[in-house]
């Protein structure tokens, strides 16, 4: 047999999966670490975790499934996006990465807003300034660490780390480049607007690569680390979201998908470098060569579900709860939920943005907390899912849907009935590692494109179709819609 591996560096593990010729799944090892917050706001990683853990989760993968190195024929990398790695000229690392999650940069995303213009930046980079971007991460370290910026002389993003532990080779795909803001997107490459504006050499910035072409091979160093052979190819990959959606098969264009965890996202994918003209949306190449996608993110989606079974019932099992809150009528019985616990992205990008109970009464009790709760992600999802269908994507007839909410059906008959459109899930549970995987494979040469290798491998099941309770929840939403602007003048702003 033969095998390709996909490599997702994660915030919180670096998980391996193995996968056959076949498309199946035939192993799966992690290793885990954390991240540190040594501020408020802040959120940042050391870059050996990375290589460490994907070191460890190889070996644990070869070791536990009896596969030789030998047998593996590619490697693909995914793993979290934005996240700030400097390297100086010899590859040693400068400071900690600062994280997909960090905050400290309100202050630059307004510099950068003000000194391209916001019209102009969004045209450029299809995205407004966001806290969470590699590009004001830059500007942060530029302004506030002088002694850093004058030693760098390699940005990377956190996979690509991974990339040069593995290879030696410093490189980065085309999707998870454009989710550093300095892309411009119809041109699939470094903006040199974007760079001069900042004060970045261009020699600091890697060659991009499209998500199945080969970047580098297996090092001797990494083959020893890793049990891999030497010189296996590792192709380019792509950040955790467009792997995840490579993993579902939403790789054309009228195809959309769903992440349901800690945060939640819906993605579509297109054939042309459509953007939201207000950036609050996020647009960006995808990990599929000549295609672009369009994407929303709510920062609080199952973490909302996870932050109420903490608060009000802990220890209790999440199928429970879920089940329970399917007692209560659509509507949750007049209880709103605005699921801004972490602030928010789609569609308002505002991190002082609050979480709110509105209409609760006597006669509520922890169903209808639950419920409102599970709404509320679906009315945040269907906003953003708006603002896309307004950029020109055409309406889901089936919304992909992968990430541990998705795994109550009452919350998939929500969705369905929220979203008007089928939900649907996939053939396998591994998604953005799945998908790096399978972009491996066509760098193998096992499919002549990634449409080939997703036909071939991934295989969709409807779990829910709107219903009639779809009417209640337009005219929930629309209510639901009212809450931000009347409560955001409340939110504290420190």
């Amino acid at each position: 047999m033969a095998y390709v591996i996909g490599i997702d560096a994660s915030t919180t593990a670096t998980k391996a999966v193995l996968v056959d010729e076949a498309g199946i799944v035939r192993g799966i090892a992690a290793a885990e670490y954390g991240f540190d917050q040594p501020r408020p706001l802040w959120s940042e990683q050391h870059s050996r975790l990375w290589s460490e853990g994907a070191a460890a989760a190889i070996r644990r993968l070869l070791a536990e499934t009896g596969t030789d190195g030998d047998a593996v024929r590619a490697v693909g990398l995914t793993g979290q996006m934005h996240g700030l790695v400097l390297l100086d000229a010899a590859g040693e690392v400068l400071r900690p990465a600062i994280l997909w999650n960090d905050q400290r940069t309100e202050a630059e995303c307004e510099w950068i807003r003000a000194t391209i213009g916001k019209e102009r930046l969004v045209a450029i980079t299809g995205n407004d300034a966001l806290t969470g971007f590699t590009a004001p991460k830059l500007a942060w370290v530029r302004d506030h660490e002088p002694d850093v910026w004058a030693r760098v002389a390699h940005v990377l993003l956190p996979k690509d780390y991974v990339r040069w532990f593995l290879t030696g080779e410093y490189a980065m795909d085309k999707a998870d480049g454009a989710g550093t803001q300095l892309f411009d997107l119809a041109a699939r490459d470094w903006s040199p607007v974007m760079l001069d504006a900042l004060g970045i050499d261009p020699a600091w910035m890697p060659p991009t690569f499209e998500g199945p072409e080969v970047t580098g091979v297996v090092s001797r160093a990494a083959a020893e680390a890793t049990g891999l052979r030497l010189g296996t190819p590792v192709v380019a990959g792509g950040g955790d979201q467009a792997a995840n959606a490579v993993g579902t098969g939403v790789v054309g264009p009228g195809t959309m998908a769903l992440s349901l965890g800690t945060s939640g996202v819906v993605f579509a994918a297109t054939d042309a470098p459509l953007y939201e003209p207000a950036g609050r949306v996020h647009a960006f190449c995808h990990a599929v060569p000549g295609r672009w996608h369009l994407m929303s993110v709510m920062l609080s989606a199952a973490g909302s579900m996870r932050w109420l079974r903490d608060a009000i019932a802990p220890g209790e099992a999440f199928g429970d709860l879920a089940e329970a809150a399917g007692e209560v009528a659509p509507g949750s019985d007049g209880v709103l939920f605005l699921p801004y616990l972490s602030g928010e992205r789609s569609p308002y990008p505002d991190p002082h943005a609050r979480g709110a109970f509105t209409g609760l009464t006597l006669r509520h009790d922890r169903r209808h907390l639950t419920r409102a709760v599970m709404e509320g992600v679906a009315f945040g999802l269907r906003d953003g899912l708006d603002l896309m269908l307004a950029a020109g994507t055409p309406p889901p007839a089936q919304i992909r849907a992968s990430g541990g909410g998705t795994a109550s059906a009452v919350w998939r008959q929500i969705l369905a009935d929220v979203l008007e459109a089928e939900i649907a899930t996939v053939s396998t549970t591994e998604g953005a590692a799945y998908g790096a995987a399978l972009l491996a494979a066509v760098g193998a040469g096992w499919f002549p494109s990634v449409e080939a290798a997703t036909d071939r491998a991934v295989r969709a099941t409807p779990v829910a179709t709107p219903g009639p309770d779809a009417a209640t929840y337009r005219e929930r939403h629309a209510a639901y819609r009212a809450l931000y602007p009347a409560l955001s003048p409340l939110f504290p702003r420190d």
